[in-house]
């Protein structure tokens, strides 16, 4: 009888294994110089970070969301959730429609990220081009959790411009954060997300004393608000902080704290629209 006890309780403890969490980004191992970037094994769920464009009221900038994907190749895969639609109506892809991933990424001495044809047109707003570029980058770093320069190729070639005329002859750098990034950052709940009545919002922040202030909108009127402390001031870290809410449909809202009681910029924020059931 011990002996079938023993052997059930191996079974179990290696059915747990089978199903442990992926934590965001997805696992990655090295890789060898000019091998792509197949990171995972065959049809492990992993969340991928996918930045996009937003406008603020510093300008364009990034946000990011993690994107639920099957994948055995987490960087490639990363790269097409890119290019396609946001959760967030507020975050967009700005590169010129037909743009896609041409061949796998590949991560050496540089990251090469070889394009279709297409992303040498112009972009649909001339503006954003230049932070498209950027949103390009940081997906591939933030997925491989590199720094590593990228390098564009088109067609499988070197190019020289794209986005309607922005330089990629030279491996392209990854720019400042506070210069690119949103200074505020809503990771979880995904917009559009149904979610129980304790509902946990947590992200990352880079704001004034670690002070976020927040709120919860229920048809425009504020019902519940408060501030969360972000792990360090002024630099981009995590915050976490639980609200209860009755069922409904909800906005969440984190903001930048105002110093100076508005004599500058209005500050940035994020929001998610939430139904709690």
């Amino acid at each position: 009888m011990r002996r079938i006890a023993m052997v059930v309780l191996l079974a179990v403890l290696l059915a747990g294994c089978a199903d442990a969490a992926v934590a965001p980004g997805g696992a990655t191992t090295p890789t060898t110089p000019g091998s792509p970037t197949t990171t995972d094994a065959p049809g492990r769920v992993v969340a991928l970070p996918a930045y996009y464009v937003a406008s603020t009221p510093a300008g364009f900038r990034l946000q990011r969301e993690f994107h639920r994907v099957t994948t055995t190749d987490a960087a490639s895969d990363a790269v097409r959730e890119m290019f396609g639609a946001a959760l967030d109506p507020d975050y967009r892809s700005y590169w010129p429609a037909g743009t896609a991933l041409r061949s796998p990424v590949v991560a050496g001495d540089l990251i090469t990220v070889d394009l279709t044809a297409q992303a040498t047109g112009p972009a649909t707003d001339p503006a954003a081009a230049r932070m498209s570029l950027q949103q390009l980058v940081y997906t591939v770093q933030g997925v491989l959790r590199s720094t590593l320069s990228v390098r564009v190729l088109v067609d499988g070639a070197p190019a020289a411009t794209v986005l309607g005329g922005i330089d990629v002859s030279a491996p392209v750098l990854r720019g400042d954060a506070y210069a690119v990034r949103s200074l505020v950052q809503i990771d979880s709940p995904m917009n559009g997300a149904s979610v129980e009545r304790d509902v946990v919002v947590s992200g990352e922040a880079a704001v004034f004393e670690a002070n976020l202030p927040w709120e919860v909108r229920r048809e425009g009127v504020v019902v519940r608000s408060g501030a969360a402390s972000t792990a360090e001031g002024q630099r981009f870290s995590p915050y976490s902080f639980t609200v209860t809410l009755e069922p409904g449909t909800y906005e969440l809202r984190v903001t930048e704290d105002d110093p100076s009681d508005g004599a500058g910029r209005p500050p940035m924020t994020d929001t998610k629209t939430i139904t709690v059931v």
